[in-house]
């Protein structure tokens, strides 16, 4: 049975939903003041980084390993989102998986298209490959977008021949830029985060363009060769409207001989662990997450 606090999430989200707007500045705006009214766990320090260029963020809860790292991509739709609006779930995997986060601030569409997050996300990770990490000592995540990005990270650092992760985690993650799941209309009235697929389309136009190929492997995941990927967690609620974009990346992956743990959680929205400090099945699906990550480390 869902928590109490889940309606009252829902209906502030049907009534003031940070990442609706007209444009993407208005939707970068939104989500900004939202994250500033977010708390951030206590007892965590954050650390700006160069991390091969791209700028990024220490999350180190106290007393937490070094030895062993979580990159973490944040969502957004390739859009917005930044270390800022992102920062309390960073910080929580740090306090419960007891290790460091390094939160990437790649760069954004419509101003830095397709590829240019993956390039971010694969440079990011070179940076802690190069700081002395071994491979099976890093794990990569993220949230909505940040969980295609991780999905497409783990594609291109296959393909270019350099070692991969431990494991890979996608918290609602978009994995289809083509907007073809079921879900997309049979969960928009459910998903109070995401629910009018305008913004999807208005979010695809930025990251890939109109006349792009928008199932190319490093876009959308689904359609890729993910044979040879690391273990994978994939996280996604019964109530959004990019459920499909998990369950069937999950198949897909099983097929291709991928160990993938897929979990659908129930009545849950969109990327319901930004809300862990009030939802307690955010902090439950959160804490899962360290779970499996710290199960999978060297």
């Amino acid at each position: 049975m869902a928590s109490e606090a889940l309606e009252t999430i829902v209906q502030m989200l049907r009534s003031a939903n940070p990442i609706r707007g007209a444009s993407v500045l208005e939707m970068r705006a939104g989500m900004q003041a939202a994250s500033a009214a977010t708390p951030v766990p206590e007892g965590v320090s954050f650390t700006p980084v160069d991390a091969g260029g791209v700028p990024a963020e220490w999350n180190a809860a106290a007393g937490a390993r070094t030895g062993h790292v979580v990159v973490y991509f944040h969502g957004g739709g390739y859009c917005m989102g930044s270390l800022d609006t992102h920062r309390g779930l960073a910080a929580r995997i740090s306090r419960l998986a007891n290790l460091r986060v390094l939160s990437v601030d790649y760069r954004l569409a419509p101003e830095h298209p397709h590829p240019a997050a993956v390039e971010d996300a694969v440079a990011a990770y070179r940076f802690v490959l190069d700081s002395g990490i071994e491979p099976g000592n890093i794990a990569l995540a993220g949230d909505s977008a940040g969980g295609g990005l991780t999905l497409a990270a783990l594609l291109a650092l296959r393909d270019r021949g350099l070692p991969l992760p431990a494991c890979g985690v996608g918290i609602s993650a978009w994995t289809d830029m083509t907007a073809s799941g079921d879900s997309i209309k049979t969960k928009a009235d459910e998903d109070p985060m995401i629910g009018d697929t305008s913004v999807l389309e208005m979010m695809i136009e930025s990251y890939v363009g109109g006349d792009a190929d928008r199932k190319a492997p490093l876009a959308s995941p689904l359609f890729a060769d993910l044979s040879g990927l690391p273990p994978l967690l994939l996280q996604v609620g019964s109530a959004e409207v990019l459920l499909d974009d998990s369950t069937r990346l999950a198949e897909r992956a099983r097929a291709a001989g991928v160990d993938v743990t897929l979990k659908v959680w129930q009545d849950m929205f969109h990327v319901w662990h930004a809300f862990a400090e009030m939802l307690p099945e955010g902090m439950e699906a959160t804490q899962e997450l360290a779970d499996f990550v710290n199960a999978k480390l060297a």
